[in-house]
């Protein structure tokens, strides 16, 4: 069940400094942010590293996989109910993101994950959650 196609998903404000990420998620890759100086992931997309202040990020690829940390589904006041959330990444950062694909009632916190894009309205794909399947 896809609830986004029933919903309008406002266009990311893209930036000099967010830029590299969407244009990965174009391409279907989700990056996070390292640091190079004190290794640490971290997100949201952005040039200085918020562990050290270092401006040596790079931008490397996520597998895309984690896990639900928290959600919250809803349900008054929109056209169709949908589900925001905190992911925790495989690579340890979490995000806060849409699960999308799944009916809301089954979910639970600690379920497995895997990212997919979604059209926004002027067509920039954003990364959200599914289910993991298999």
């Amino acid at each position: 069940m896809n609830t986004t196609a029933q919903r309008t998903i406002p266009a990311p404000l893209r930036n000099s400094e967010n830029e590299p990420y969407f244009a990965a998620a174009e391409e279907g890759k989700l990056l996070v942010g390292k640091c190079s100086d004190c290794s640490e992931y971290h997100f949201y997309p952005r040039t200085i590293c918020p562990h050290c202040n270092s401006d040596s990020v790079e931008w490397l690829p996520s597998n895309g996989k984690g896990v639900i940390y928290s959600f919250s589904t809803m349900r008054r006041g929109v056209p169709v109910p949908y589900t925001i959330a905190y992911v925790t990444l495989d690579e340890g950062v979490s995000m806060m993101t849409n699960i999308v694909n799944a009916d809301p009632d089954s979910l639970n916190i600690g379920d497995k994950v895997e990212v997919v894009f979604e059209p926004t309205e002027d067509g920039t794909p954003l990364p959200m959650f599914q289910p993991l399947s298999g």
